[in-house]
């Protein structure tokens, strides 16, 4: 059997960013795991590619930290294969495969320093003593901490323990690292900060980063892809633009940003667009959906930046020509977010409906208030046509 103790250790390993693989560098073939009676993970395949920073995203419990825990060795699939640049590494001790993981705790050595928590996991690598303080110093140059070295993890805010941890898991130079929600203990501008500063790192390097995280945000902003998981399987696995705009399920797309849903019947299909009857919106036009409908019950799914508010109508104060979705109601709800303002229209047809909008101007002169009636319009191309 392939193990991998000699990869890790190689003092030449190179931070060029890595070249394209065959076949897939991380292959999940089927995997499953369960505790007593509850399905973690139920029969998971997903394919990962070198170089990749790849996200898996879900709710709590559903399965994404097991995963992220059988790739690193320490818990088991029940049935499946883990392939790693072709070799199953089931068998494979945690600490012999070229596979780092980064904690949420990030499991510092308290009574080590920076420098000495760095290094720790270099000392039974094989390296020699200068092999080790070269590799420490490459990671404290990396992670800019060179002036905090002799400092102990009490001495150290979150963001730079979040450091010494990433330099440590980085430290052997794996192909495959594992972040479980290395930033859920970060301030709101200290995670944005780091988010942006591990995507730059990661193209430097090249290393194939999976990040397990339950914050949209993070997943949308880090990953090249996000597989969406609930339930122990994967949902849906696109791009963060394909799977806000083109999501392929209900659930999706009500659980990645905020959307409007409307259950509806098809009532006419004439060319590329659908005829929607809806019980709180009235008839709407929506774009033909993607892939074929099974039957006429449907469910439209439109994104509240997508929607556009006037006092009076579209055409009057806009100047919009063309099919438009145009609906009434008045405004019941005002959220100020800075940017953007999100506002809640009850409908008259009995319906609601969230839109977001710029706020483009200094003062609140072009902002509606609640109890003011208005109009709602949208594109046929902007409702997105899920099964129900």
């Amino acid at each position: 059997m392939t193990t991998f103790a000699d990869i890790s250790t190689d003092e030449s390993a190179a931070t060029a960013p890595a070249v394209a693989y065959p076949t897939p560098l991380l292959r999940i073939e089927a995997v499953t795991k369960t505790f007593g009676g509850f399905v973690a993970v139920d029969g998971l395949s997903l394919d990962i590619q070198a170089g990749e920073f790849f996200a898996l995203l879900g709710p709590s419990g559903c399965g994404k930290t097991t995963l992220l825990r059988m790739l690193a060795g320490f818990e088991t699939p029940d049935s499946g294969r883990i392939l790693l640049d072709g070799t199953d590494i089931a068998a494979v001790l945690p600490h012999q495969r070229p596979v780092n993981m980064m904690f949420q705790s990030y499991a510092l050595f308290p009574h080590l320093n920076v420098r000495d928590n760095i290094s720790f996991g270099l000392k039974n690598a094989g390296l020699t003593r200068l092999g080790i303080d070269s590799r420490v110093a490459e990671m404290l140059d990396l992670v800019k901490l060179n002036d905090l070295q002799t400092r102990r993890p009490h001495q150290l805010s979150g963001g730079q323990k979040q450091r010494v941890a990433l330099a440590r898991a980085l430290a052997r130079r794996p192909q495959l690292l594992l972040l479980d929600e290395p930033l859920a203990a970060l301030d709101k501008k200290l995670r944005e900060e780091t988010q942006t500063e591990l995507i730059a790192l990661q193209r430097r390097l090249g290393t194939t980063f999976v990040i397990v995280t339950h914050d949209q945000d993070e997943a949308m902003k880090m990953a090249d892809r996000i597989g969406v998981m609930s339930h122990g399987r994967l949902e849906q696995v696109a791009t963060p633009r394909q799977l806000y705009e083109a999501p392929e399920t209900r659930w999706v797309a009500g659980f990645v940003g905020d959307v409007n849903l409307i259950e509806g019947e098809v009532t006419l299909q004439d060319g590329y667009r659908l005829t929607v009857a809806t019980a709180g919106a009235g008839t709407l036009i929506a774009a033909e959906p993607r892939q074929p409908l099974a039957g006429s019950a449907i469910c439209l799914a439109i994104r509240p930046e997508k929607i556009r508010l006037a006092r009076r109508g579209p055409a009057v104060e806009r100047g919009h020509t063309g099919a438009m979705n145009s609906v009434e109601g008045t405004v019941s709800e005002v959220g100020y977010l800075g940017g953007l303002s999100v506002y809640r229209i009850k409908l008259d047809h009995g319906g609601t409906l969230r839109a977001a909008l710029a706020n483009t101007a200094r003062l609140d002169v072009d902002a509606y208030s609640v109890g003011q009636h208005v109009v709602a319009w949208f594109a046929p191309d902007d409702c997105v046509v899920l099964p129900r």
